[in-house]
């Protein structure tokens, strides 16, 4: 009762209205601070990895980079196009492109090779990244064109209209998303508490840790750069975490309200939730945030962007849960005590509390673990392993360009562009460096690559060299008629990477050399990433042991902990396998499945899976083991301390599942399968591991279940009413 979270929210309880004022005081500094600083958004240079990467460095170190471009595609509205008329168009178009800032310059048109339509090539000058930012700019030109040619038909794609539209549609689908989750939540609270006002305590503090983590954020980017997902991670991680802990807090208030009977003042009930659930809620955040800090080992600035949000808005989930929350409970505390008194003064009865779990619902959900235990781990083991066989058909690829939504525009005129000039779909970009003395051998190398490349059918025709003006760069640029996630592109790229690049360029000594583009792109993460996890996962496992034995000084728990967590993970990931690498659920979940699964998804969902399942581990096992060290036997400890937690853990297993399956309804593809994985993983810890697995296996350990340590005997009790009040809640 003297640990810093019992101090802390027994200060709150005490002043509430100081607790709440300072809370939303931080909240609004860290939005005014986070919107002074701004974001601090990760540049091309940050996503550089494998061979692609160094390729594109020392290509940008030339100055020689690939820059973002544009294309307009000139066609006739109806019938035969007039090539006079098109042609106009095209130069129109080109002066007026020409003369903006944002413009490097502007190719030739290009006819295609059934002469049906005219394309014109845009190239942008500036960061790669940033060049969605400047699309507005040549949209405005060719809408003008437009308007002058109404004859004609100009439609705009290419890789900087692609990701405005990507973002635009992120953010719809964002906004669909708290469409659906916010009321669903609030129902579901409204179910656990019975009333509106308890119910939108849990949500309101979720939203407005949402926000002051959203402002934290963005001073956190000037040092982790932020790759332009933290707001969505915060969004979906900060409303399930904000709910759950604020969730596991209120229930535990109202349980020890109502087995108080009116004796214990709202300042000590407080502090009792606080001392129990509310030390639970910071054992599981930092679980959380440890688990999540490994993402920091892949070394990429993705994963450390999703760990940044992550940890932040939990850090600041559990800040809410120790400061504003106990404040807010002591304010309705107190006008529930008022309330009572003058119910009592009228004569009216008093209001019956929903406080204490343990209902029948769940003591029929415990009776398989309880009277058959051994059958029960044996069965619900099994159940999780035949999820896990499809994991051996696991096929994991970087998802491209060619997976986006066709309700984007420019993804339909992406479409266009590639049925009509197929040479121009997919470049890969040999870049070599050597001593300026050496240009000429560098230069005759690349021709007899161009020369052996050009007899490939997996490329096209034409292969320019460009060469820095130091005379240290060199890239040749050999084009691909195939679309940049197919089979031939990627074989294209091993061709050039393991025969035709060591047959040429590699017998010039003391030259480097390598591959970029983006199908050297779409190959080499997914290989980065793989040569990553078992550093990851080992780190994960181990935080995950460490956490647990902390937490319950138990190795025993640790390592049931660590195997639960592995097995409803790979669970899960083999129902999404199941189901998003087939196409029989491509109707029911709005998808075009690519036969593949996104190369974050799996080390996300490990990453991020293991830190949330804490928060029910912590929860759960805390009840038993509290029980225990009040001289509970160890059977009892386990049926009551899961029968008292069943509906809490349940609850905050909804809330979360909404969350998760709500960003199903989202048209990025990766984003779809998160979302889903994420879902059915919170569903099968909640309802398969927590109510089957760990009891059943609990009660076969019995006493083993604390090894190293022993849970002590409660001493004789001291008759009074307050004795069954005040739980042992010290579980060193």
């Amino acid at each position: 009762m003297n640990s810093l979270t019992a101090r802390t929210a027994r200060w709150s309880a005490r002043h509430p209205w100081r607790a709440v004022a300072g809370w939303l005081a931080f909240v609004v500094l860290c939005l005014v601070v986070g919107g002074a600083v701004g974001t601090n958004s990760a540049k091309t240079a940050d996503y550089r990895v494998g061979e692609a990467g160094r390729a594109e460095a020392m290509a940008a170190e030339g100055r020689l980079e690939r820059r973002s471009t544009e294309q307009v595609l000139i066609s006739a509205r109806s019938g035969t196009l007039d090539e006079r008329a098109a042609e106009a168009a095209a130069r129109d178009l080109t002066a007026r492109m020409a003369s903006l800032p944002e413009v490097a310059g502007v190719a030739a048109p290009l006819w295609s090779g059934d002469g049906r339509i005219l394309m014109v090539e845009v190239a942008l000058k500036g960061e790669e990244r940033d060049a969605k930012d400047k699309v507005d700019a040549l949209l405005v030109q060719t809408a003008a064109v437009q308007e002058s040619h109404p004859r004609l038909l100009l439609e705009e794609t290419g890789s900087p209209s692609i990701s405005k539209g990507v973002d635009q549609q992120r953010g719809e689908d964002l906004a669909l998303s708290e469409k659906i989750t916010l009321p669903v939540t609030l129902v579901t609270l409204l179910a656990v508490f019975g009333s509106v006002v308890m119910a939108l305590v849990p949500l309101l503090l979720a939203l407005s840790s949402i926000a002051a983590a959203i402002g934290l954020s963005m001073v956190v980017s000037h040092v982790s750069p932020d790759a332009g997902v933290s707001t969505n991670v915060i969004l979906m991680i900060g409303l399930a975490v904000g709910v759950d802990y604020t969730l596991f807090y209120l229930k535990r208030e109202r349980e020890e309200r109502a087995r108080s009977g009116g004796r214990l003042s709202t300042e000590a009930l407080v502090g009792l939730a606080a001392a129990t659930s509310g030390r639970a809620v910071v054992v599981s955040g930092l679980a959380v945030v440890a688990s999540t800090a490994t993402l920091y080992l892949a070394s990429d600035v993705i994963f450390s962007s999703l760990a940044t949000g992550t940890i932040v808005v939990v850090l600041v989930a559990v800040a809410s849960s120790l400061t504003a929350l106990p404040a807010l409970l002591a304010a309705l505390g107190k006008r529930a005590e008022r309330d009572a008194r003058r119910r009592a003064e009228r004569g009216r009865p008093a209001r019956r509390s929903r406080g204490q779990g343990g209902g029948r619902i769940w003591t029929a959900l415990l009776r398989p673990a309880t009277r058959h235990p051994r059958g029960t781990l044996c069965v619900s083991v099994l159940a999780l392993l035949a999820l896990v066989l499809p994991l051996a058909w696991l096929n994991i690829t970087e998802m491209s360009r060619d997976t986006h939504s066709r309700e984007i525009p420019a993804m339909r005129v992406y479409d266009r562009l590639n049925e009509a000039f197929p040479e121009q779909r997919v470049t890969h970009d040999v870049v070599v460096r050597a001593d300026a003395s050496r240009a000429g051998e560098v230069a005759g190398a690349l021709r007899r690559l161009g020369d052996i490349a050009g007899r490939d059918p997996l490329f096209a025709d034409g292969a320019p060299i460009s060469t820095s003006a130091d005379h240290r760069i060199s890239v040749l640029r050999l084009k691909v008629p195939h679309l940049g996630n197919s089979p031939q592109a990627y074989e294209s790229l091993a061709h050039l990477r393991h025969d035709y690049l060591p047959a040429t360029v590699g017998r010039l000594d003391g030259v480097e050399y390598g591959v970029s583009g983006d199908v050297a792109r779409y190959a080499d993460y997914p290989a980065h990433q793989n040569g990553k996890l078992p550093l990851v996962l080992a780190a994960l496992l181990l935080v995950t042991f460490a956490m647990t034995v902390y937490a319950f000084r138990s190795v025993v728990l640790g390592l049931i902990g660590v195997v639960l967590n592995l097995l409803s993970a790979a669970a899960a990931l083999g129902l999404l396998v199941l189901v998003f690498q087939g196409t029989w659920a491509e109707g029911p979940l709005d998808f075009h499945s690519t036969g593949t699964i996104g190369s974050r998804v799996p080390l996300f969902l490990l990453v991020i899976l293991f830190g949330l399942s804490m928060d029910y581990q912590v929860f759960v096992v805390s009840r038993i083991r509290e029980a225990a060290l009040a001289g509970v036997p160890t059977r009892q400890a386990v049926l009551d301390g899961i029968r008292t937690s069943a509906s809490v853990v349940t609850s905050a297993a909804v809330v979360m599942t909404t969350v998760f399956v709500s960003f199903v309804f989202l048209h990025i593809i990766e984003m779809k399968q998160i979302g889903f994985v994420l879902a059915a993983a919170v569903l099968l810890d909640a309802f398969v591991v927590r109510i089957m697995i760990l009891p059943s296996a609990l009660l076969l350990l019995g006493d083993a279940t604390w090894w190293p340590s022993r849970p002590a005997r409660r001493a004789p009790a001291v008759p009074g009413p307050t004795a069954a009040a005040a739980p042992v809640v010290d579980v060193r």
